[in-house]
């Protein structure tokens, strides 16, 4: 937003400028006083929607929530947050996607690492990689929990109510490949349908994510993780004979 407003500034004092050298060390040095008020002001107004907004979706969901009523309360209009945001769901991207794409990508990046180890050295690492993603995502998911609660709780009709399921479909083939690997060592294990395999990995992420919606305390949260995947590490290594 800073940089729109030092767009319209800029604009301005072209528009104003008369480019005579008593203007510029002059008049214009009062005028770019009013225009950075100015450009403060608009400053303002984006943060007040996005305040307002956060409101907003949090009491009604992105799809009951109202762009009128949010300019309303920002003391703005529908068309200076179409102007800033696009529609509605840019408006909620503003709020949510840098957290959306920040957990994504932990995650896609902790599968990548794991992937790319030794064969012989997975099932050894594969526990420790699993802890220290889903501590670093719990505490970040903590850190910035309304915006979560959005995605997780208010996202119906946006592309980011999908985030869940991306996780699982992730999950799914981080195990199948898991699988893969243990056959090559000579450590195969008993074929395990697709419906328990998702039926397991959703309960797991209901399980991770509950403790981000329901905002409980960072230490608290830090121990049911733990426990968590304690349970879900030794289901697993039965399921899968080792």
């Amino acid at each position: 937003m800073k940089r729109h407003g030092q767009n319209v500034t800029g604009k301005m004092l072209r528009a104003k400028c008369c480019g005579q050298k008593s203007c510029r060390q002059n008049v214009c040095k009062v005028y770019i006083r009013e225009v950075e008020a100015l450009a403060k002001q608009i400053e303002g107004v984006y943060e007040q929607i996005l305040s307002c907004a956060m409101t907003e979706f949090l009491e009604k969901g992105y799809t009951d929530a109202s762009l009128r009523d949010i300019a309303a309360k920002a003391g703005t209009t529908t068309g200076s947050i179409y102007t800033r945001f696009g529609d509605k769901e840019g408006l909620f991207e503003a709020i949510v996607g840098t957290h959306y794409w920040y957990l994504t990508e932990k995650f896609k990046n902790a599968l990548a690492e794991f992937y790319k180890l030794p064969d012989e050295e997975k099932p050894e690492r594969m526990g420790k990689i699993s802890q220290n993603c889903m501590k670093e995502m719990l505490q970040y998911g903590l850190a910035h929990q309304k915006e979560f609660y959005l995605i997780l709780c208010k996202s119906e009709g946006t592309r980011f109510s999908g985030m869940l399921d991306e996780f699982i479909e992730a999950e799914i083939r981080s195990t199948d490949d898991y699988l893969e690997t243990l056959a090559k060592l000579g450590r195969p294990a008993p074929e395990i349908s697709p419906h328990l395999k998702h039926i397991i990995v959703t309960a797991m992420f209901n399980g991770f994510f509950e403790m981000i919606i329901h905002n409980m305390p960072p230490k608290e949260a830090e121990s049911y993780l733990k426990e968590l995947n304690l349970f879900f590490e030794a289901g697993w290594a039965k399921i899968m004979g080792q």
